[in-house]
């Protein structure tokens, strides 16, 4: 399955980038080079299971133990730095959707190899910039980040529209968020995996495994492609 997977990123990225990279724009076989891809952030060292923020010994880390988020667990693929947030910024904001391949790719990797939850839900967007953008980035991660999972993009909805998180400061993230999904199925017992770009405060996917919870889901795990870091570290 992963080689047919990588033989269409390559296809697809040869049409869209005529063959060169899309970070140095040397010569490449697939959307990045060899050596640009070597250069993106992996997440490595002990990191909080929950959260996905350094932790000695990767152990649950204080925050997370004083606070629970409503989500149980976190995988991210990449640090949120240079160059990941340049693949990132550019499936997002400027529609580059050949990169949602690679972005997929990178997550899947870091995936426990047989994790099968019930549901795998990209975090969904406002019917208002669904439209404004006319994709939703996470879905297309999600394509390729779980292609043998039930992929479930209206198991839950945005019941508001909000101003985007990253204009916001970090302290009025929760609140912006709050109340804006809405799950109308049963979801008893069901595990569901949560997919986005982005992981930052963590607000927006713990108010939307809040409103899973609340239908009866019994574990929500968050599979995103990049991690910032905590306030104040590098």
């Amino acid at each position: 399955m992963l080689g047919t997977l990588a033989r269409r990123f390559v296809n697809l990225a040869n049409l869209a980038f005529g063959g060169s990279c899309y970070l140095c724009r040397g010569a490449a076989h697939g959307v990045l080079c060899a050596e640009c891809d070597a250069d993106l952030p992996r997440l490595a060292g002990p990191l909080c299971p929950r959260c996905a923020l350094a932790s000695p010994a990767g152990q649950v880390c204080g925050r997370c133990l004083a606070q629970p988020p409503a989500y149980d667990a976190t995988i991210a693929a990449l640090a949120y730095e240079f160059p990941a947030d340049v693949l990132v910024q550019a499936l997002k904001f400027r529609g580059e959707l050949a990169l949602a391949p690679v972005l997929g790719a990178l997550l899947a990797a870091r995936l426990p190899r047989g994790a099968r939850p019930d549901f795998v839900l990209p975090v969904p967007l406002s019917a208002a910039r669904l439209r404004a953008r006319g994709f939703n980035h996470a879905l297309e991660i999600a394509r390729t980040a779980a292609p043998g999972a039930r992929l479930a993009p209206r198991l839950a909805e945005r019941s508001r529209d909000t101003a985007p998180q990253f204009e916001l400061p970090l302290a009025e993230r929760a609140k912006n968020v709050r109340g804006a999904f809405r799950c109308a199925q049963a979801l008893e017992g069901a595990e569901v995996a949560l997919v986005d770009d982005v992981m930052t405060t963590g607000a927006t996917l713990a108010e939307l495994a809040a409103t899973l919870k609340r239908a009866g889901a019994a574990r929500v795990v968050n599979w995103v492609v990049a991690r910032t870091a905590a306030p104040g570290h590098a």
